[in-house]
């Protein structure tokens, strides 16, 4: 498995499946873990049909995490190519979370967790270190410089 980064506005939007929001709350990086499993995931989720991939970002934020109050900013593009497949892409986000609410009674997400470091169970153990590593090179370089 192999994921790239690609600048923003390089891969056409309508090739955008994902949105993977790399969300902060007070000081904290936000994960999220599945009902169904016991590891933990970055928020996020699949683009539905005719969705802006920014406003897949803003949906998948607060389904996810209860987020009520935050922004949204897109760092850059990145793709997951599995062995022998075609390339997948998604849109990476960053988000600062100002105030969190509850979860949906609906939601598929069991359980959040504010989090200094990368936790050790990922639900995607080769694909979200990538992502968190790059979210905060890019982070390091424009939102918090």
């Amino acid at each position: 498995m192999q994921v790239k980064f690609y600048d923003l506005n390089t891969i056409e939007d309508s090739r955008l499946k994902y949105a993977v929001i790399f969300a902060r709350y007070q000081n904290k990086s936000i994960y999220v873990k599945h009902k169904e499993r016991d590891t933990w995931e970055i928020p996020g989720g699949r683009r539905e049909v005719n969705e802006d991939i920014h406003e897949t970002a803003r949906r998948e934020l607060y389904e996810e995490t209860g987020a009520l109050s935050f922004n949204v900013v897109p760092l850059l593009i990145y793709s997951v190519i599995h062995d022998n497949s075609e390339e997948s892409f998604g849109g990476l986000f960053y988000s600062e979370v100002t105030e969190l609410g509850d979860l949906m009674p609906e939601s598929e997400i069991g359980e959040i967790c504010l989090m200094e470091e990368l936790p050790g169970e990922l639900t995607y153990p080769a694909i979200q270190p990538e992502l968190h590593r790059r979210a905060i090179k890019e982070l390091s370089s424009t939102i918090l410089a």
